[in-house]
């Protein structure tokens, strides 16, 4: 299944070095694909940097986001990850870059939530519900694993949006791959249990907006109130 998972990568960065000279074929065909999307951060002065772990990562998630010192960090975790090329074989030819290009902009989407003070934050007037009789051990655990759930679907969001925005011919397609990812391996209730925000995007005027930030706020708000 494809994830991204924003702890696990700024853990991987704060103990090594993680800027690769040589690239592996692999690496290169993600960054192609993705390469659309880091231009757009670069020219909307997003502080972002590319950094690709040299060491072996199996288990990682291929692509991620981390953000250290103010900055955003796209993460390239491949060497040793079976996962890279796998994620590559589940995707239709004709749609790799498009696709690739949905799972860097999930990750711009991340960015965008930190550099705007956002991250974990809900909308004024939002309340989860969490039930009063767990442990506060796992009460804690709950609070953090739904709000990091609430940011994948924002992020799922804005990677839809970028398709809608780039890649209309392919909409309707990587909805329904993305669709299929979150639904390989589900568990209820997980950070990446991100159905009910992109089925609410099933159509894609739900994500028509200038900005393709702004529009998936507004519908990722819609679910709140249902799925919490």
């Amino acid at each position: 299944m494809w994830k991204s998972l924003f702890g696990f990568a700024t853990a991987m960065l704060a103990s090594t070095a993680c800027i690769a000279a040589d690239l592996t074929p692999t690496e290169v065909r993600w960054l192609n694909g993705v390469w659309p999307v880091v231009q757009f951060a670069k020219a909307a002065k997003f502080p972002l940097d590319i950094m690709v772990q040299p060491q072996p990562a199996p288990g990682a998630a291929p692509l991620a986001l981390a953000f250290v010192d103010g900055r955003c960090k796209l993460v390239l975790s491949m060497r040793g990850n079976a996962e890279a090329q796998a994620t590559l074989d589940r995707i239709e030819p004709g749609a790799l870059d498009a696709t690739l290009q949905l799972m860097a902009a999930h990750e711009l989407g991340h960015c965008r939530r930190y550099l705007d003070g956002a991250w974990h934050g809900v909308p004024a007037g939002f309340v989860a519900r969490i039930p009063k009789v767990l442990d506060p051990a796992l009460r804690a655990a709950l609070v953090q694993m739904r709000a990091e759930r609430r940011e994948e679907g924002y992020a799922d969001l804005v990677g839809l949006a970028w398709t809608l925005r780039h890649h209309p011919q392919h909409y309707a397609a990587l909805h329904q791959w993305l669709v299929t990812e979150r639904s390989r391996e589900l568990i209820d209730g997980s950070p990446h249990d991100t159905l009910v925000w992109v089925r609410l995007a099933l159509h894609p005027s739900a994500l028509v907006h200038e900005s393709i930030f702004e529009g998936p706020t507004l519908v990722w708000a819609q679910a709140l109130t249902d799925n919490e």
